[in-house]
């Protein structure tokens, strides 16, 4: 093994990148997209391997259906956006739990983690609900800060339980333990459940908060009535069990499409229902959100519908652009083993699961103040996994917190904390107390972070 130092020529690469892409992120306040594509190219001629340029740079577009279906979550939440569903939403969860000491945080929580289902990003999950339930949350009592960091925690959920990072984290998985046969539908199911014990995080971290700012519920009349809002927004209810019915299918009926399809049929079957799942999605939404987009755009007609997936573009394609980089650089990575040679230097440290859980979430939680969870993925992604299964951690168990560590943490962690910024803009709440309130949440995910990599919180799953 070739070393620089104390450190693994591998690892000496990894550090090199992760400096590389701060220096452009950060430094030159390039954007993430731009920063992952230049570190795609970096990592090429870093590792003398030019041979493989074009092979991992056509690779997520040719090789692999989950960039298609990252994009097609993207694009539905645009869609979503336009036909206002989000406020059906709320409007229901606001009659429901309203009423409560610290009702309007219920609906910021329990609105966004819905919607995260759907959209995969925490700053946009904010942008979408933070302009009805922040204004709720300060009404009702709370405090500027606290109203921004709720609607931040309970935004961030996206990375975690929508479409995104974590379905790169499943490419990684699968190319580190092709023998495996990892399913995406169970891998799904998976991080569906690792985003519940989330919930529970932050209910219990926002009870414990709105009791010691002596929060009130929201005043009656500003609350809609449950059977109108139902009546108003059954439909907007019908788009999970869209979302979740097939990819419950796919989980829990393995082995019967396996036995019909094989293991490749069953594989291809398990992103393609995704794929239909989300067009479905999308063609329902525009038909009940009709009303709303002829308010917005001027009209319905398919000259604006097409107008409106065209302009989709322009938030779209740039997270669409860092993901599809931040997998090619995942598998640069594989290329020259280092997943392997991170794994023998880890190891010699002598650690066990608790002292590894415990140095990954801290290590990731300190990069995520600098480095977007796309980089934390690509850079580190194959050797969080790869490390967790050799100190005897399920790497599939590993691979469904992942997301968790990186992506879900890196928006509430200052200075980048881009979840935070957004809720505070919304809340026009001053930085520090915010920023001090932000690490009450962070701290308590931490900890369920570890409690959840070593098992002491169950996923009730395998891969």
């Amino acid at each position: 093994m070739q070393t620089i130092g104390i450190f693994p020529l591998e690892v000496f690469y990894l550090f090199l990148l992760l400096g590389f892409v701060f220096l452009i992120f950060v430094l030159f306040k390039r954007p993430i997209y731009e920063a992952m594509f230049l570190a795609f190219g970096f990592s090429i001629v870093m590792t003398g391997r030019y041979d493989i340029f074009m092979k991992y740079l056509l690779y997520p577009a040719t090789q692999s259906s989950l960039f298609y279906i990252i994009v097609a979550f993207l694009t539905l939440a645009y869609v979503l956006s336009k036909t206002r569903v989000v406020e059906k939403f709320i409007n229901i969860i606001l009659a429901i739990f309203g009423g409560l000491p610290g009702g309007a945080g219920y609906v910021a929580l329990f609105s966004s983690s819905g919607l995260a289902m759907m959209t995969g990003t925490g700053p946009g999950n904010v942008a979408a609900t933070g302009v009805f339930t922040i204004p709720a949350m300060i009404k009702s009592g709370f405090s500027r800060p606290l109203a921004a960091t709720t609607e931040m925690a309970a935004s961030m959920l996206g990375n975690q339980m929508g479409p995104g990072l974590n379905i790169v984290g499943f490419g990684i998985l699968v190319n580190l333990f092709p023998d495996k046969n990892y399913d995406l539908g169970k891998f799904w199911v998976a991080l569906w459940i690792v985003g519940g014990w989330l919930v529970i995080h932050r209910l219990i971290t926002l009870i414990v908060l709105c009791k010691i700012q002596g929060v009130k519920p929201i005043p009656k009349e500003e609350r809609p009535k449950i059977g109108e809002a139902f009546r108003r927004g059954w439909d907007a209810l019908l788009l999970p069990f869209f979302v979740l019915f097939p990819i419950i299918i796919s989980s829990k009926y393995s082995a019967l499409l396996e036995s019909r399809f094989g293991v490749d049929g069953t594989k291809a079957f398990s992103g393609t229902v995704l794929m239909f799942s989300v067009g479905v999605c999308m063609v329902y939404s525009l038909f009940m959100g009709r009303q709303a987009v002829k308010e917005s755009e001027g009209g319905f007609s398919l000259q604006i519908i097409f107008n409106m997936f065209r302009n989709s573009l322009r938030s779209v394609v740039p997270v669409g652009a860092t993901i599809y980089f931040a997998y090619a650089i995942s598998l640069v990575f594989k290329e020259v083993a280092m997943a392997e040679a991170i794994t023998a230097w880890v190891i010699g440290f002598g650690l066990g699961k608790l002292g590894w859980a415990l140095l990954i979430t801290l290590f990731t939680a300190l990069l995520g103040m600098v480095l977007p969870g796309s980089s934390q993925v690509a850079l580190l992604g194959a050797a969080i996994i790869s490390t967790g299964a050799a100190v005897g951690i399920d790497p599939f168990r590993v691979a469904a917190v992942m997301p968790t560590l990186t992506g879900v943490m890196e928006g509430m962690t200052p200075p980048l904390a881009l979840a935070l910024f957004t809720a505070m803009g919304i809340a026009k709440s001053e930085f520090w107390p915010s920023a001090k309130l932000a690490y009450v949440w962070i701290a308590g995910q931490i900890v369920f972070s570890v409690l959840l990599l070593t098992g002491i919180l169950p996923i009730f799953i395998q891969g």
